[in-house]
């Protein structure tokens, strides 16, 4: 994957550490993968009193949130309720740091909602290395006081299992080769892919399940494996009027300027093309992109105001040549092939072809794409690898939308979540209806059934869902005993992944992972026997309710 040659604090504390240079470490919990769920997987469970060795692929933690360079996309009622407590301090210490440390308007540091990108799909769309340092705050104490081992650029290659538990998980250095044994009372996969679940055997899928099996509308006939939504290599851009940043010539941009997406139903034409399939209607649509026009325009959305992640009216004048605007758009979406599923090699050629794909598109904005005055191209757009923090300008790490996912003993089905499913599942009108209640809830979301288009060739599904639980029997494999997802890879399918795979949510779904493996820790009960038990459910429940979980929703309509 992406990395880059850049060392952040974190890095250079957790370089620092004696635990670290062992080539064998013990701790209480191991967490492989320190992306948004990982990182709030060992906060949780370094708030209980364990030990954690926390592993990353890249050299920064948080995951969507940083490396894949994503702002958060969040529910209309984040700023009240509907995540944990945590969750909540992570998004007010980003408007802190913006505060503390940022040449802020009078105007913009007086909002007690600022957003510093005012981008127009999230309340809180900033910069990447903004979430880092909050992170990175975060954890710095635990770290400092040896409770926390932080493997950065390291990637889990072997499990060591006996019969349904893991004994030992080695790790490879992505600089030095180095490898290390984590040995672990219980191992939680937070990687991007799920990774653990491939090298430790456990019961998992892939892809798109068959509606014979799940019963869910929007299901695939026949099972689908090698169905993946697609995955997105995030940049930056800013925009300098009167200035040539253009890129060179990327080696596949001919492919690319000619490529049209083969999907059912049509995408509407090529893909580096303004035009693209409307999500929830799949009608063509008409994308508008102005780097120049600070207002949303009439019936159209501004590619440039969307994932906006600086806006540059919100700091002091001179502070910002320009606003920062963060590409993740529809077209950028791979859909040639997967980052699993295959060899190696299939993987990293399809990373690649996904880079040449970004390049292409910003070549194409740059020098070709119609712009409203009837020109083209925008050759003001800089891409902004300072703010990627890499050299090649690009993410360090793709944004990934689907991973690997556990056989659960509570599985997730379109007819729980989804509006329409749900209300021919109970026969409530849409104005009744609720989505299914868990009585072993550790949280909640809520987000759209929002499907990309996937590497099986299918368009957009995105249909309304219901403000959703999140059942601890998700979060239990049908077998592995020690073994917890704390990502993406919970007990979903391929469709309701879709309204799972958010940044609150995994934070959710993470954080109950960790704190349910201190549980089982203190209380010697496996989360197995913590759940079967009601008596023992209820005081887990509580202790989560104490540190700040959301276990329910209020009354609420369907998204």
């Amino acid at each position: 994957m992406m990395v880059s040659t850049r060392r952040s604090f974190l890095a250079l504390l957790a370089a620092a550490s004696g635990r670290a240079a062992s080539s064998e470490i013990s701790c209480d919990v191991a967490i492989l993968g320190g992306g948004v769920g990982g990182t709030a997987a060992a906060l949780a469970a370094l708030r209980l009193g364990m030990s954690v060795t926390l592993t990353e692929t890249t050299d920064w933690v948080g995951g969507q949130l940083t490396s894949q360079g994503v702002p958060p996309d969040e529910h209309p009622w984040i700023e009240s309720f509907g995540s944990t407590r945590l969750y909540r301090e992570y998004r007010s210490k980003v408007r802190a740091r913006y505060r503390r440390d940022y040449p802020l308007t009078a105007e913009a540091r007086a909002h007690p909602a600022l957003n510093p990108g005012n981008g127009s799909v999230s309340r809180l769309t900033h910069e990447p290395r903004v979430s880092l340092a909050v992170l990175e705050s975060l954890l710095a104490p635990h770290l400092g006081g040896g409770r926390l081992t932080l493997l950065l650029e390291h990637h889990p290659v072997a499990a060591d299992v006996d019969g349904d538990r893991v004994r030992a998980v080695r790790v490879r250095s992505r600089t030095s080769g180095a490898q290390k044994t984590i040995r672990a009372q219980y191992f939680l996969d937070a990687t991007e892919l799920g990774d653990l679940l491939a090298i430790a055997g456990v019961e998992h899928v892939v892809g798109a399940e068959a509606q014979r099996d799940t019963g869910e509308p929007h299901a695939p006939s026949q099972a689908q494996p090698d169905n993946h939504q697609a995955f997105t290599v995030c940049f930056a851009v800013s925009h300098h009027a009167g200035e040539d940043h253009s890129i060179d010539r990327p080696a596949d941009y001919a492919f690319w300027r000619d490529y049209t997406p083969p999907l059912r139903p049509p995408w509407p034409g090529k893909l580096l093309a303004w035009p693209y399939s409307n999500p929830v209607t799949l009608e063509p649509r008409e994308l508008f992109f102005d780097p120049t026009l600070q207002t949303r325009r009439e019936g159209s959305l501004n590619l440039w105001l969307y994932r906006r992640i600086a806006d540059k009216l919100n700091f002091l004048p001179g502070s910002y040549a320009g606003d920062i605007c963060l590409v993740n758009w529809p077209q950028n979406d791979y859909l040639l092939g997967n980052l699993f599923g295959g060899s190696d090699g299939d993987a990293l050629r399809h990373l690649e072809a996904a880079k040449q794909l970004s390049l292409s598109l910003l070549y194409w904005m740059q020098t070709a794409a119609p712009r409203p005055d009837g020109g083209a191209g925008w050759p003001g757009l800089r891409l902004r690898g300072d703010v990627m923090g890499t050299e090649d300008g690009l993410a360090k790490h793709p944004y990934v939308r689907e991973s690997r996912r556990i056989r659960a003993e509570v599985t997730i089905l379109e007819q729980h979540v989804g509006t329409e499913a749900r209300m021919a599942e109970t026969g409530l009108s849409r104005e009744e209806v609720a989505a299914a209640s868990y009585p072993d809830s550790v949280g909640v979301g809520s987000y759209r059934l929002d499907l990309h288009p996937s590497t099986g060739g299918d368009n957009y599904i995105d249909v309304s869902s219901l403000p959703f639980q999140i059942p601890l029997g998700a979060l239990l494999p049908v077998r592995m005993e020690n073994v917890l997802p704390a990502a993406k890879n919970l007990g979903v399918t391929h469709i309701t992944n879709g309204c799972y795979r958010l940044h609150p949510v995994e934070w959710g779904i993470g954080e109950a992972a960790g704190a349910l493996a201190a549980e089982a820790i203190r209380t010697r009960q496996s989360p197995r026997a913590i759940r079967a038990d009601a008596g023992r459910l209820r005081d887990f429940q509580r202790s989560l309710e104490s540190q700040g979980f959301e276990l329910a929703w209020p009354r609420l309509t369907p998204r």
